[in-house]
């Protein structure tokens, strides 16, 4: 039952229950568990200043947890904090991007190569380039 990660809102209440028992122990899991759940609530909050308090508060937790993985996760985030604020309140992603670069790899992909990079862009702008190809006075 407990063989993979669950989020706590795909929980059932039995699940939340021993979830519960098994958080308030003093195992090093468990302590990993609620400050990786603590960084996840994180995400959703619309003031600056509030997500600001928010992560301050995480950081100040897990650098003080006596886990070197989540030391070492907090040292990184401290050093993008300012980069994680605005994506915390203006909700940007970088999925529009990854998605554009995946079809890009589908296009190297489905050619099996090219001779040169003038050739690639080439085929980046015909495929994604969202051109009109069609004659003047063909109906589609």
């Amino acid at each position: 039952m407990w063989g993979r990660a669950y989020n706590s809102a795909n929980m059932s209440r039995k699940q939340k229950i021993r979830f519960k028992v098994l958080r308030d122990s003093a195992l090093k899991t468990a302590r990993a568990w609620a400050i990786k759940e603590l960084a996840m609530s994180l995400w959703h909050y619309v003031n600056k200043k509030w997500a600001l308090k928010g992560w301050e508060r995480w950081l100040s937790w897990a650098v003080r947890s006596r886990l070197d993985p989540i030391k070492k996760v907090a040292r990184t985030i401290k050093e993008h904090l300012w980069g994680i604020l605005n994506a915390v309140v203006l909700k940007v992603s970088n999925g529009p991007a990854e998605g554009l670069n995946s079809r890009i790899k589908m296009i190297k992909v489905r050619s099996r190569g090219f001779r040169n990079k003038d050739r690639f862009a080439n085929a980046i702008y015909f495929h994604l380039g969202g051109l009109d190809l069609y004659p003047d006075g063909v109906i589609r």
